[in-house]
């Protein structure tokens, strides 16, 4: 395993892509290895299996996974996979690598193309994906970076500018900002021109947030955010993006202005939710992934030179030590699965 603060977006995509795309004209093999669970569990419960190539359907292609990035959702699924799933059950939703077969019905993508996107049991050497949730990796960005950057893209993208409506010089507050999600929120609301103020746990996680923008920065368990958010918005602050809850995040919320004009948008899976206030708009969100949100988020990816930082690596064989890494918490950026190297 290599652990990392901060990785930005190498070159030499064209070259990777290239070497796929020779490789993709190879007749596919029968079968491919797998991080999978037989039953609910901790991590232990995460093994390497040998299961069959999937066949893409309709709309589908089938991608062979260079690297896979790992939800925090998929330790809840790990542990409560529920009644009606079928065992061994593939983890994994975050992919990047290049196509290796595509299905009927399916424009836009060829094999050999370089993507990135929502792949169905991403822990493994292929996976299908709807052709629909999936786009060209951005210019200048390899696999590593590209395998992160959907779901966590998304989320910040439709937060910042969907849900929040933030505009130019208005202030903003991202609460658990040095994670997966947060780390890009803030640089796509530099990039709208807003102001943020930032809050993380640990000294390195402030010192993160404040290389990739943040205005201010505040820790959010030991600091004084009511203290922090008057100096940096004196009459209110218009926005708080939450992607933690408990009572920082109230303390957050407190700091709102208070003309009916504030505004609090939150992830849906986040626990606790934060309560109900008069005259304050509310949202619960979730992702959207089509094709023209993937346009948008990679237009703002190119515009922003987006950093995405990398919490930690590993190898598939080691996707139980991962979920451990995950567990363990206090993650500047994703964890990812390294499939082929």
């Amino acid at each position: 395993m290599r652990s990392t603060t901060l990785l930005t977006a190498i070159a030499g995509l064209s070259l990777a892509a290239s070497s796929w795309s020779i490789a993709a004209t190879h007749p596919l093999p029968k079968t491919m290895l797998v991080a999978a669970l037989d039953r609910g569990g901790g991590p232990e419960v995460l093994t390497i299996h040998h299961l069959p190539v999937p066949t893409p359907g309709a709309g589908q292609v089938l991608i062979a996974v260079h690297d896979a990035g790992i939800g925090v959702w998929e330790a809840a699924q790990r542990e409560h996979p529920g009644k009606r799933v079928h065992f061994p059950l593939v983890l994994g939703s975050d992919a990047a690598g290049v196509i290796a077969a595509i299905g009927p019905n399916v424009r836009g993508f060829k094999v050999g193309d370089a993507v990135y996107g929502l792949a169905n049991g991403s822990y493994a050497e292929y996976a299908t994906a709807q052709a629909a949730k999936i786009a060209h990796i951005p210019k200048g960005m390899d696999f590593l970076h590209a395998s992160v950057l959907a779901i966590s893209g998304l989320s910040a993208l439709e937060g910042i500018d969907d849900v929040l409506e933030l505009k130019p010089h208005e202030t903003l507050i991202i609460h658990g900002a040095s994670g997966a999600v947060g780390t890009l929120a803030i640089q796509l609301a530099k990039l709208r021109g807003v102001k943020v103020l930032a809050t993380a746990s640990t000294d390195d996680g402030l010192a993160l947030v404040r290389r990739l923008g943040a205005d201010e920065v505040v820790n959010g368990r030991t600091g004084d955010i009511a203290a922090a958010a008057r100096r940096f918005a004196p009459h209110g602050v218009d926005a708080v993006l939450g992607l933690a809850g408990g009572d920082a995040l109230e303390h957050c919320i407190d700091a709102l202005r208070q003309d009916g004009r504030g505004r609090v948008a939150y992830l849906y899976g986040m626990e606790p939710l934060p309560r109900p206030r008069f005259n304050i708009r509310m949202t619960l969100y979730s992702v959207i992934s089509d094709p023209e949100e993937f346009a948008r988020l990679n237009k703002a990816v190119e515009a922003a030179k987006l950093q995405l930082p990398i919490g930690a690596e590993y190898s598939l064989t080691d996707a139980a030590e991962a979920h451990r890494r995950l567990a363990a918490g206090h993650l500047l950026g994703k964890i990812v699965l390294r499939i082929r190297k």
